[in-house]
């Protein structure tokens, strides 16, 4: 078989189109939708306020690395929350996060005998990895799975008020959708846990020391490329008896300041939290991302 000059140069040509393996492709920056990267969690991961969703941190696709930053305040009736972190997302697959929290105890540490302004802290180290499908663009939605090491700062503390230890792991799988068409964001997470209070109590107690199963869902409407509005559960286990942990919800809108700025703010009540009934207030964040 003879090969002329012209079908000898087509076949040079289709080997130069043709599609190159990932790993040869360039390195890109951006990419996503605005918003779809969600925001930081309130340990870290990204997606809604008070629950990851199955995205990953930046606002790369899989041809880039992706970088986010949060700083994060929740102001309720009797306590005060703040957090910051990073999260590195990687291909948009796999997603590294980090969150330093303080929990102020106010004016409620002298009346539980911790003194005024007595604060807690805890480090979260996480990871999340998305195992298939897409947000928006695959007939799957997109599935991520992940951890979350929590180590609590008062060790002496928490084990007083009958935590069984001061470190713990929570895993979790998250399934999210974007409905493109209808602009509705859905996502649900089960998590295993043992955390009081996100940890801020410690891990396990005298009425449970096992790892429970719980839920966390988000419903979101993107009213705007750039403004969403929507709202969040998440339920918690019940493990310290002195220390009655309720379910968590918010409201929230989050707008795209700029494309790598995100404003959130949400109406949350955390019910009755250390002791104390009754705390709602506002949640807060700013988060950059690239």
């Amino acid at each position: 078989m003879k090969f002329t000059k012209s079908a000898l140069a087509l076949a040079l040509t289709g080997i130069v189109l043709a599609p190159q393996p990932s790993a040869a492709r360039p390195l890109r920056n951006g990419g996503k939708l605005l918003l779809t990267n969600g925001i930081s969690s309130l340990e870290g991961a990204s997606g809604g306020g008070l629950t990851p969703w199955a995205v990953i941190a930046g606002n790369e696709t899989s041809d880039g690395i992706g970088l986010s930053a949060h700083g994060t305040l929740v102001e309720v009736k009797d306590y005060d929350y703040q957090s910051a972190g990073v999260a590195v997302g990687f291909r948009d697959r796999i997603e590294i996060s980090y969150a330093h929290q303080n929990f102020n105890t106010n004016d409620i540490g002298t009346a539980l005998g911790l003194g005024k302004d007595y604060a807690f802290s805890q480090d979260v180290i996480g990871a999340k990895i998305r195992v298939a499908g897409d947000l928006v663009y695959d007939h799957l939605p997109a599935i991520a799975v992940g951890a979350q090491y929590k180590r609590n700062n008062n060790g002496t503390i928490v084990r007083a008020i009958g935590a069984r230890d001061n470190e713990g792991v929570d895993y979790y799988a998250s399934v999210s959708r974007l409905f493109l068409s209808r602009s509705i964001l859905l996502s649900a997470t089960a998590r295993l846990t043992k955390a009081n209070q996100l940890g801020i109590l410690g891990f396990g107690g005298d009425l449970k020391d096992s790892h429970s199963l719980q839920f966390e869902g988000s419903a979101a409407w993107q009213l705007s490329r750039r403004l969403a509005i929507g709202g969040e559960y998440r339920s918690k286990p019940d493990n310290l008896g002195i220390a009655r942990e309720d379910d968590w919800f918010d409201a929230f809108a989050a707008y795209a300041v700029k494309r790598h700025l995100t404003a959130t703010l949400a109406y949350t009540d955390l019910g009755s939290v250390a002791t104390v009934k009754g705390q709602r207030g506002i949640f807060l964040q700013l988060q950059a991302a690239f």
